[in-house]
């Protein structure tokens, strides 16, 4: 995972996994037949740790729904900070990636996206009551999964967090214009 977040799945060679994990190719592909199976076990890996690793913590410091979305968010912020703008959300950076990937991984891929999308949706549903009747849930997922990739994209690639900042702000600012009148 390290490896392929740091350096990206075409630039990690076999002898760089195998060199990170003290073994031989042969043990390797005792488990492993192909890098890409390493990959798609890299992609379940982040697939089961999206609630406990980025939606749980995230979720238990908010009790407004679409303040949780908002905390989902300075998650990511915090790790751009702590890896002084080296962190890439590392499915965003595996996607870009899977032009020659094999339908598995880049399904694997989609499953990712869609459990990120669907956990901010649901906080999007249990926000509704706040919310003017024509917010989609799951289309507004989806901007807020832009939002993220691109700030965190380009955070990393200027070295500046205003970047990542400004579209958070956006984001903010546009669901400010979701709020019910009647409220």
């Amino acid at each position: 995972m390290a490896l392929f977040w740091e350096h990206g799945y075409e630039r990690t060679a076999i002898a760089d996994i195998t060199a990170a994990a003290g073994v031989r190719s042969g043990s390797l592909y005792h488990f492993f037949a192909t890098k890409e199976d390493v990959l798609t076990a890299v992609l379940e890996a982040y697939l089961q740790g999206l609630t406990p690793q980025v939606m749980g913590p995230a979720f238990a410091a908010a009790e407004d729904p679409l303040e949780r979305i908002f905390a989902v968010l300075a998650g990511y912020r915090a790790r751009i900070l702590a890896t002084e703008f080296r962190y890439r959300c590392p499915v965003g950076s595996l996607a870009l990636e899977m032009q020659n990937a094999s339908e598995r991984a880049r399904e694997l891929v989609r499953e990712n996206f869609a459990g990120w999308r669907a956990a901010i949706a649901q906080c999007v549903r249990d926000a509704a009551p706040a919310l003017r009747e024509n917010a989609d849930p799951e289309s507004l997922a989806t901007f807020v999964l832009t939002v993220m990739e691109g700030g965190v994209m380009q955070a990393a690639a200027e070295r500046d967090i205003a970047r990542y900042d400004d579209s958070v702000r956006h984001l903010r600012a546009y669901f400010d214009t979701l709020e019910r009148i009647d409220r």
